[in-house]
């Protein structure tokens, strides 16, 4: 467990292990709330309105199962474009089962 101290203006400075581990960084935005526990610091992340799609859960899971391809070696590389255009050429010939 981290601790730290109230300064003034009620400033506290988040341990490094936590600002680790809750990916802080400089400038970002924590939501405080008071609860029966204590005070819950919650980050408020802040995605650019141009971005947001690439956050929504369908995009995210989309994310994930590429992930688990790549981590199950179930990707095919191509050194070109033109090369990835050749081998799409070639799935649209072959005959469906």
């Amino acid at each position: 467990m981290s601790r730290t101290t109230v300064r003034a203006k009620g400033q506290i400075t988040l341990p490094e292990d936590v600002r680790r581990a809750a990916r802080l960084e400089e400038g970002d935005l924590l939501e405080a709330e008071v609860t029966e526990d204590g005070i819950l610091l919650r980050p408020q992340k802040i995605v650019d309105t141009t971005q947001a799609w690439f956050w929504t859960p369908d995009w995210q899971s989309g994310e994930r199962e590429v992930e688990r391809d790549r981590e199950q070696d179930q990707v095919t590389t191509f050194r070109s474009g033109e090369e990835l255009l050749a081998s799409l050429r070639g799935l649209s010939t072959q005959p469906t089962k």
